[in-house]
């Protein structure tokens, strides 16, 4: 009798551009774990927001907004997709104007509150469709999200390799800004947690990320 390996949760944080999604499908894939992309939730909520006209200076419209938002998931392959009024996300939380405003959302404690639940709920719906387990990215998850996660990792790179990574997607974000923002808020800001593996792919190859993760994963 064989046993079933047990259900695994690995966090992978890191800054704009840092190999997080690249990294995170790679690893999904090989050790059949859903993928969930809290970067692109963040995004969804704030195109939501910013397409109902509610500023994030407007804090009592913005905490009354978000008591209407309902999120369920749908998935995409071995991706999470959060659904808001069971609408998916389009290509638009992509965009400049999202880009410019999704770290200011991010950084209300409520936005982030309303989040919390629905994030930790993914390990229900990855149990649900038979995965082994969740890679989960983003910049509080080993420290906020998950912080008994099996594996922890902190993704880091030079700012001036990761705004060429940025302008190779066609994506015109400032890393530096978006670094300053993530880092200095109050609520669950952008840190390397204390016991997680940092990694710096400035000079790594993408499969060689991914090599040192799966390397300990294989381990386990």
């Amino acid at each position: 009798m064989t046993s079933t390996p047990s259900f695994i949760i690995i966090a992978i944080d890191g800054g704009a551009a840092s190999g997080k999604s690249s990294t995170s499908k790679i690893l999904a894939e090989r050790f059949n774990l859903l993928h969930v992309d809290t970067g692109s939730f963040y995004r969804h909520i704030t195109h939501e927001l910013l397409r109902r006209g509610v500023l994030p200076t407007n804090l009592a419209a913005l905490t009354l907004a978000l008591t209407e938002l309902n999120f369920t998931t749908q998935l995409q392959g071995r991706s999470a997709q959060l659904m808001i009024g069971g609408q998916p996300a389009d290509h638009e939380i992509r965009g400049q104007n999202v880009n410019e405003h999704v770290s200011h959302y991010a950084a209300i404690p409520a936005v982030r509150q309303k989040l919390l639940g629905y994030q930790r709920g993914q390990v229900a719906v990855a149990q649900q469709h038979g995965f082994r387990g969740l890679v989960m990215e983003g910049r509080d998850i080993g420290s906020v999200i998950f912080p008994a996660a099996d594996y922890r990792f902190f993704l880091h790179a030079d700012p001036i390799e990761r705004a060429k990574r940025r302008a190779r997607e066609g994506q015109l974000d400032s890393i530096a800004e978006r670094d300053r923002l993530d880092s200095s808020r109050i609520a669950s800001p952008l840190v390397s947690p204390t016991g997680a593996i940092a990694i710096d792919s400035t000079f790594l190859t993408l499969e060689q990320v991914v090599g040192k993760m799966a390397a300990l994963i294989e381990k386990s």
